[in-house]
């Protein structure tokens, strides 16, 4: 009788990574739980104890995997620097690219797991034209996480499962129910997992101090004043602090000059950004022009844009940005993402991430916009 192929199921204490275990057994893998703990405190220790009662209600191994410093280095440090440089990172898709998923494999190969899976709402399909690992979107599209995954090296991919890519959350709801899951009906974690209270508060506890500057519209008449950049994030629109007779939004930030740039709601879209640190997964490079989909957040409706290469060394300044999307810049390709219609702005440090159906063909750090 054949070996069952032995895979590590990374589990946070909900129900979706549960009924991954449970899914992944009736596909004949031997699952070994895997919680991986990226900070020691009474939610973390909770998630754990909700880990280890599903894994011990199916008869499965449960571990534990310390990622603390992984996670401080790879995620924490670089979201409070990205802030500080005046960004909005996205932390969540640089998380599972640089901590989580390489954590899941670090202690995959300590258990001599082939394999690695997760909860996350998508798919992994390798194209027959030129055997490379792609994620796709998950069959319930309210629930799809492909964005959060695009930033995956083929090498992960390349060991990923995701079981629960071709269930919806109502089902998933169910076979936890049946199955006795006390997780069955926990709900979802919205926020920023390492972020208990504002993210303000959080930032100055890292040492993030108030900078006192002017708030400004396009034209550089003084309205108001802030009290630091990193209170605020383009595209912003209540919490801004001046009035109008109508509202203002937040259009751009003046890192030299510690100014806010403020406009209203018809200077807010943007034709296209400009896109570093890009990690194509469905090619080596793409064919140029290449026309896709694309999304500017994570909660954004995809537009249709166009994507061409910009050489080395681009001036980001000259593109419209300032130091702060320098900082930003990978230092070597960039592209432009022109997009077909205006969209709402988006800010710095989030990702770009390129799809053509329900295939994500890549993505890259918005450099500018």
């Amino acid at each position: 009788m054949a070996e069952k192929p032995r895979i590590a199921l990374g589990m946070s204490g909900g129900v979706d990574s549960a009924v991954s275990a449970a899914l992944l057994m009736r596909a004949g893998y031997e699952v070994v739980g895997v919680t991986c703990l990226f900070f020691d405190d009474e939610t973390a220790l909770g998630a754990q104890a909700d880990a280890k009662a599903v894994c011990d209600l199916l008869g499965i191994a449960h571990v534990v995997w310390d990622c603390a410093p992984a996670f401080e280095a790879a995620v924490i440090e670089p979201f409070v620097g990205d802030y500080a440089s005046g960004l909005t990172p996205s932390p969540c898709v640089s998380c599972n690219a640089r901590c989580k998923i390489p954590s899941l494999i670090a202690c995959a190969d300590s258990l001599a797991c082939a394999w690695v899976a997760t909860g996350h709402y998508a798919r992994v399909a390798r194209l027959t034209k030129n055997n490379r690992f792609v994620i796709k979107t998950a069959l319930d599209a309210s629930k799809d996480q492909s964005y959060m995954l695009a930033q995956l090296s083929q090498d992960q991919l390349a060991r990923l499962v995701f079981p629960l890519g071709g269930t919806t959350k109502a089902e998933v709801r169910i076979i936890a129910q049946d199955l006795g899951f006390s997780v069955a009906d926990k709900p979802e974690s919205q926020d920023v997992c390492f972020i208990k209270g504002g993210y303000v508060d959080f930032l100055k506890e890292r040492g993030l101090a108030d900078e006192a500057g002017a708030i400004v519209n396009a034209a550089g008449e003084v309205l108001g004043q802030h009290t630091g950049l990193f209170r605020y994030t383009l595209g912003q629109r209540k919490g801004i602090g001046v009035a109008a007779g109508e509202p203002y939004y937040v259009i751009g930030k003046r890192r030299e000059t510690k100014e806010l740039v403020v406009g209203f709601h018809d200077e807010t879209t943007i034709s296209e950004v400009l896109v570093g640190k890009v990690n194509w997964m469905a090619f080596d490079a793409p064919p140029q022009p290449l026309e896709c989909m694309v999304k500017l957040r994570y909660r954004s409706r995809p537009a249709a844009c166009v994507v061409s290469s910009v050489d080395g060394g681009v001036d980001v300044a000259a593109e419209g940005g300032d130091a702060a999307s320098a900082a930003a810049a990978d230092e070597h390709a960039h592209v432009r993402v022109q997009l077909r219609s205006p969209q709402p702005t988006t800010a710095p440090g989030q990702y770009a991430v390129f799809y053509q159906g329900e295939t994500l063909l890549g993505s890259g750090v918005i450099v500018s916009c």
